[in-house]
């Protein structure tokens, strides 16, 4: 195509749907048809204008899927017809300290997809090689759009925990993250804990693999926890700080807090919660591309899916709007052909 619709945003929540001139991949680069693309909580970087000049336009997006249409030089073994994602992290340097060392996901001249450079709310974008990954045949365009992001971050937070086949590992928060959190959890034979508030999402929570539900707002969930016998890891995706603090009580020894969900107030702990028993918070960003690669095969071979809305591009501001709402189900991607 010569010419692509896009819709921008600059400012704070300003969108506009463009048309825009399709450029030639420059080398290392390749040019993708874009045919979904889900709408993800880190899209308020752009969207908000939390960048570093929020006046200059960019499409947000960064759970991509599309076709290549046109390769640059330089660009690997990758070819036209070849179908590829793209994820959060836009490709990393390969020179800098960090990719010198083999740690790709904190290259320190790593672009994001649809914050500093243009993502996927478009027919049409520009990826970078070293940032693709290929996507099996059995998922579709719009299965595999949400796990390039928010199936990733949790497969790799819980890839983490190092946690023993059968132990007793909490998943916090029921939503885009946490609904596929509870699905990997189970493929990897844990056993499964689901926290939230109310008991409005425990059907759903068994569904996904859950084998214990918790109600954060009848009972403390550290002690539910440990009534369980602790648990040696919680993946908490819920964006609130001070609902993860009470789970840490509830951590097994050694156990792991996993902070998968961004927030903007701190998470309070006690010294001697971490310091008698080993425990330990940390954070999990995302992956490599080729750890996505091993993401997609395993929900392929496993049968984890996201439960998705799909709306269709024009319609972008309103789908941001949906998932920011929280009432999505539980992610809502956008359809490039519509």
């Amino acid at each position: 195509m010569s010419v692509y619709r896009a819709v921008q945003v600059s400012g704070s929540r300003s969108f506009a749907a463009v048309q825009r001139e399709a450029e030639e991949p420059g080398p290392g680069f390749v040019r993708l048809r874009v045919e979904a693309c889900g709408v993800c909580h880190s899209d308020v970087l752009a969207v908000e204008g939390l960048r570093a000049d929020p006046s200059v336009p960019v499409v947000p997006g960064h759970e991509i899927v599309g076709v290549i249409e046109a390769v640059g030089e330089q660009a690997g073994s990758w070819q036209v017809g070849d179908r590829v994602g793209v994820g959060f992290l836009a490709g990393h340097c390969g020179e800098c300290d960090s990719c010198r060392r083999g740690d790709f996901v904190y290259c320190q001249n790593q672009q994001q997809t649809g914050t500093t450079v243009d993502g996927g709310y478009a027919e049409s974008v520009i990826a970078k090689a070293t940032g693709l990954v290929r996507i099996p045949e059995g998922l579709s365009s719009h299965e595999a759009a949400p796990l390039l992001c928010a199936g990733l971050t949790t497969f790799m937070g819980l890839r983490a925990i190092d946690a023993a086949p059968g132990a007793l590992v909490a998943v916090q928060g029921i939503g885009g993250l946490g609904h596929l959190a509870l699905q990997y959890a189970d493929k990897l034979g844990y056993r499964v804990a689901a926290i939230a508030r109310g008991a409005a999402k425990a059907e759903l929570a068994y569904s996904f693999g859950a084998d214990h539900y918790i109600d954060s707002s009848a009972q403390d969930p550290g002690v539910a926890l440990q009534e369980l016998g602790g648990a040696a890891a919680v993946i908490a995706t819920a964006s609130s700080g001070a609902s993860m603090s009470p789970l840490i009580p509830g951590l097994a020894l050694r156990g792991r807090l996993v902070v998968l969900g961004a927030s903007d107030d701190p998470i309070s702990v006690q010294t001697s919660d971490l310091i008698f028993g080993g425990r330990s918070i940390v954070g999990s960003l995302t992956g490599t591309p080729s750890d996505n690669e091993d993401n997609l095969r395993f929900c392929l071979a496993q049968g984890i899916r996201p439960m998705t809305e799909l709306m269709p591009l024009a319609e972008a501001a309103k789908a941001y709007e949906h998932m920011m709402s929280g009432q999505a189900r539980f992610r809502v991607v956008l359809d490039a052909a519509v």
